[in-house]
């Protein structure tokens, strides 16, 4: 491990203020990124633990634990939990943490804007825990929350429009979000950065910003008008009265979108990770850069895939496989050129190198299930089996929280100025890979061999046990993986092993400032002359140096 001085010193900063008092009213773009990473964090926790419950009830035919009510309740608060209250949390507290340091800015753009969306975020994540403790429970609708079951007609119960507010509320906090992003990164940027020597980790959350911004209205909208439904006497998505495929449309337009905003930041994340510790260059920059925005616009184009059982007319079908078969080329783009950054490199199989090669493999895996349910005879065979839920785990688990897992050993050292153990980083990710792989890989043959999704038993003739089984001893290793990942952190504060600022001899402006940064990140904004501008400060000290010499 090599540690470096940053090339642009910091001096003359003030202390930053310490207690409770101060984390509460902070707007300081560094602890708001560390109030989204742990808030995101524990509700990940909470998402794993009903995934546990619903793993257990699936392990054997029968009622294990809970009943069927129950289990709906669980793996709908388990989906909602993980996508709303984990996934993109998670990134927006990497990116809030990391894009101003990155562009070298002193904040985001809106500070105070950018407290309000963590703590609309938060009070979002506690409305929707409270339909625990309403009558009836927690919603029993599953996190799409299809018609007529949202319907106050079959769903009577306050906890369904809970489930509701609370998402419009997230909504909200992530719309914030995006505007400061957006702001942020278009105007804040160091002298000499242009758009196309920006960090890919700020392209990715550039254009997912955007995406949120013209995604996140529909869904809102589609949850109020489902309020007015079952309050206020309207009939939108009323059967004979309005449309309940509506719903469909206006949920999907957000929530395939949605998947590309949850990861983009990851695959931004890769592209930091993956020249580090290949030792050079990323391959085709502007091939990544431009393949990120080709993903961003045509994620909007794919939404009615997931509805070709509704009966669609078949020149729309058409259109909507070729749009998903599509939007497969930007993302083989990225796949290419990271494989050539690493060929031919000095690889270093670091923590962070090691879960972005398994982000890689699992998304690949992902990606070519995806492609499959694309093909119109196919996905008639496999929809609502867990052929979808094994498709959907790969690309989101395989590819979003490996990326995660990747990009927080990465940076790490730069929050918090200390490492984490390689040992125990390397025990995490061995047992989150196996413990995944083993968990949804089986469920691709439980829905060739047609178990139905959401279903709470299934009877013992079918031949679904073993698979079961195995899915559910990996659940409990995944379980474990992410154990040691906490231990590893508890462990890292308690060594209190030096990173030094730039451990890694990494390429972007975060490095170049001390770890933890100061208040305001630089005492001096640097000047940028290329994607690499870390890079070139070596380079150049290394030249000045060598001339002394």
């Amino acid at each position: 491990m090599t540690t470096t001085a940053p090339p642009y010193p910091d001096v003359g900063h003030e202390a930053e203020p310490r207690g409770l008092i101060s984390w509460l009213t902070t707007v300081d773009h560094k602890r708001i990124g560390i109030m989204y990473l742990v808030t995101g964090i524990a509700f990940f926790a909470i998402g794993g633990i009903l995934a546990l419950l619903i793993r257990a009830e699936l392990a054997l035919p029968g009622q294990q634990f809970v009943s069927a009510q129950a289990y709906n309740r669980l793996f709908g608060m388990h989906g909602t939990t993980m996508i709303f209250l984990f996934a993109i949390p998670v990134l927006v507290g990497v990116g809030n943490y990391i894009i101003p340091l990155q562009i070298g800015a002193r904040d985001m753009a809106f500070p105070r804007l950018n407290a309000l969306s963590y703590w609309l975020l938060l009070f979002g994540g506690l409305v929707l825990y409270a339909s625990w403790f309403v009558p009836e429970g927690a919603p029993a609708i599953g996190w799409t929350g299809y018609p007529p079951l949202t319907n106050a007609e079959y769903s009577p119960y306050a906890g369904v429009d809970l489930w509701a507010i609370s998402i419009i509320i997230t909504g909200a906090s992530s719309t914030m979000g995006a505007v400061n992003f957006i702001t942020t990164i278009l105007n804040m940027r160091a002298p000499g950065m242009t758009l196309f020597k920006m960090p890919l980790f700020t392209w990715s959350v550039l254009i997912t910003a955007f995406m949120i911004l013209i995604a996140t209205p529909m869904l809102s909208g589609g949850l109020a008008m489902q309020l007015a439904d079952r309050n206020l006497g309207t009939s939108f998505f009323v059967a004979g009265e309005g449309d309940p495929v509506l719903w469909q449309h206006l949920f999907w337009f957000y929530s395939h979108p949605a998947v590309y905003i949850m990861i983009l930041p990851a695959m931004g994340v890769i592209s930091e990770v993956l020249p580090v510790f290949s030792r050079k260059p990323i391959f085709g920059y502007n091939a990544i850069t431009w393949s990120t925005i080709a993903i961003g616009v045509l994620g909007f184009a794919t939404w009615a895939h997931h509805m070709f059982t509704t009966g669609l007319p078949p020149l729309l079908e058409a259109f909507f496989i070729l749009s998903t078969m599509t939007i497969a080329v930007p993302t083989g783009v990225k796949i290419f050129n990271w494989i050539f950054t690493m060929i031919g490199g000095s690889l270093r199989f670091t923590t962070a190198m090691m879960f972005a090669i398994g982000f890689i493999s699992m998304f690949v895996i992902g990606g070519i299930s995806g492609v499959f349910q694309a093909i119109l005879p196919i996905d008639r065979q496999v929809h609502d089996t867990y052929w979808v839920v094994a498709h959907l785990h790969y690309v989101l688990f395989g590819g979003m929280v490996f990326g995660v897992f990747s990009g927080i050993h990465y940076w790490f050292p730069k929050v918090t100025g200390y490492m984490l153990s390689e040992k125990w980083g390397k025990l995490t990710f061995w047992t989150l890979f196996l413990g995944f792989n083993l968990t949804f890989f089986p469920m691709h043959i439980l829905g060739l061999l047609g178990m139905p999704r959401r279903y709470f038993d299934y009877p013992a003739s079918r031949g679904w046990t073993e698979y079961n089984i195995a899915s559910t001893i990996g659940a409990f290793l995944i379980a474990l993986g992410v154990m040691f990942f906490l231990f590893n952190v508890f462990l890292a504060f308690r060594r209190k092993e030096v990173a030094g600022d730039d451990p890694w001899e990494a390429n972007t402006l975060e490095w170049a400032t001390t770890s933890p940064p100061p208040v305001y990140n630089f005492a001096r904004i640097p000047e940028v002359t290329s994607d690499r501008p870390l890079w070139d400060a070596r380079q150049k000290l290394r030249e000045a140096q060598g001339h002394a010499d």
